[in-house]
């Protein structure tokens, strides 16, 4: 073997040992490219026209994978019901005392987040947070009675861990979900970027959320460097640098090495534009080093860098694992994540806030389902409903949206074992944030396709909907 064949080899080797490249390249490719968005009309990256902060709208999703049991993340605090909440939860309570009190529109009715929670209460207090109670995949507005006797439709496979991921992030609880709600919207809205390239951008791999008929996410690392870090570009001259160059410019007789080598140039050509792009996107707040603190602080230098990149809508996709806690300490597990959770999305806000744009930016939470009322004597088992947060500039906060269930094993929300029938479904969730995002009436029905069965459309929870 050649020199030079040696090293155009090393570098391919490399390459692939460093990236994962046989999967991860078409990944980075899933939108057709960022260099679509340098390339509008024959304009430069430079070129692209700024935009006013009030033409801009992104989504965040924080998806806690496991099944994040939210009977300890928003609790209550009067003395009644948390005397109900103390008898059925055994060790797995929280001492009344240590909850953090939350501003809500209940009355009498008192809540309090977990301990760990601090910078989400904050939001919540000042009117940039709320609560949305006993949220789930549904068919039809389901009570006790009809969920007994079968009498209404009920979501495929209750109580999957991949079945209710799919449907939280698909709204489709009567099939597969091929795509996601997020992809479907991004699909609709993708005009409104002045380059036409996809809204969607994932910091944690591959999602269904933002899934769409023609689109998927694009795979962005929490450092934005794709693993390519050792190479210095077309011009360099170091020995990896010019490797990888020789190794471009070689043409293959095969098909699919051919093919492999366009993918990679591309690969790197999209690096480079979202690198220029973010070139000076420095905030002067601190995240927390988590690895949901890092997914956030990348989802703010990339909102940052909306106008190079030519962007009016994003969605961004972020998640965190460890919830599901049938035997682990819960107590000790949900200490760690909800906290993890709390002091990134208060910096996110944070950072927001001095971009301009908090009006224009909502998070909002997302998890497998909810899990039952009762100890299993170190955690809790799968369940349905659960509670979630949304947070921005935009939310109606300080308030407890949806109807919070009565926590009593076998009482009128009980499916079974303290397993709450949803009174909020996943789609009246995700319709009301996918108006806000600038779906259309008349386009709804394809993005959230079952919305018509449930009495309110909008949960009113976000302000500057038309």
């Amino acid at each position: 073997m050649r020199d030079s064949d040696r090293a155009i080899d090393l570098a391919r080797r490399r390459w692939l040992q460093q990236t994962g490249i046989s999967s991860a390249a078409m990944g980075l490719m899933g939108l057709g490219g960022l260099e679509l968005m340098a390339a509008a009309a024959g304009q430069s990256l430079g070129d692209v026209q700024a935009q006013s902060a009030n033409d801009y709208r992104a989504l965040v999703c924080i998806f806690m994978f496991g099944g994040n049991d939210a009977n300890n993340m928003v609790v209550p605090t009067d003395t009644s019901r948390y005397a109900q909440y103390a008898r059925a939860r055994s060790v797995l309570t929280l001492n009344r005392d240590a909850l953090l009190p939350i501003t809500t529109n209940t009355g009498a009715a008192t809540y309090g987040l977990h301990p760990a929670m601090a910078g989400v209460q904050r939001l919540v207090n000042a009117g940039k947070a709320a609560v949305v109670a006993n949220v789930g995949p549904l068919m039809a507005p389901t009570t006790l009675a009809q969920y007994q006797a079968r009498s209404v439709p009920l979501p495929m496979n209750l109580f999957s861990h991949s079945d209710q991921q799919a449907q939280w992030q698909s709204s489709i609880s009567d099939g597969t979900g091929r795509t996601g709600w997020a992809g479907r919207s991004g699909e609709l809205l993708q005009t409104l970027n002045t380059n036409r390239g996809s809204t969607c951008i994932s910091l944690a791999g591959n999602n269904l959320w933002e899934v769409g008929p023609t689109i998927t996410s694009y795979k962005v690392s929490p450092s934005g460097n794709f693993g390519f870090d050792f190479y210095r570009g077309a011009a360099a001259t170091d020995p990896m640098s010019v490797a990888v160059n020789e190794m471009l410019a070689a043409q293959r007789a095969h098909v699919f090495e051919q093919a492999w080598l366009g993918t990679m140039e591309r690969a790197l050509e999209n690096q480079r534009v979202l690198s220029q792009a973010l070139s000076g996107s420095q905030f002067a707040n601190t995240f927390p080093n988590s690895g949901i603190g890092n997914q956030l602080r990348m989802a703010a230098r990339l909102i940052s860098a909306r106008q190079g990149l030519g962007m009016k809508r994003q969605t961004i996709f972020c998640s965190i694992g460890g919830f599901d806690t049938h035997g682990d300490d819960q107590l000790q597990r949900q200490q760690q994540n909800l906290g993890e959770i709390s002091d990134a999305v208060s910096a996110f806000y944070d950072a927001t806030v001095a971009l301009g744009v908090a009006e224009q930016v909502t998070t909002f939470t997302a998890s497998d389902f909810g899990r039952n009322l009762p100890s299993n004597g170190q955690g809790s088992d799968h369940g349905w409903g659960s509670h979630h947060l949304v947070i921005g500039g935009a939310v109606r906060g300080a308030s407890l949206y949806g109807t919070f269930p009565e926590l009593v094993v076998n009482g009128p929300d009980d499916a079974g074992t303290g397993v709450w029938i949803p009174t909020t479904s996943v789609d009246q969730y995700a319709g009301t944030l996918a108006k806000w995002f600038g779906v259309s009436a008349t386009d709804m029905t394809t993005v959230i396709p079952n919305l018509s069965r449930f009495a309110a459309s909008d949960l009113g929870i976000l302000a500057g909907v038309a």
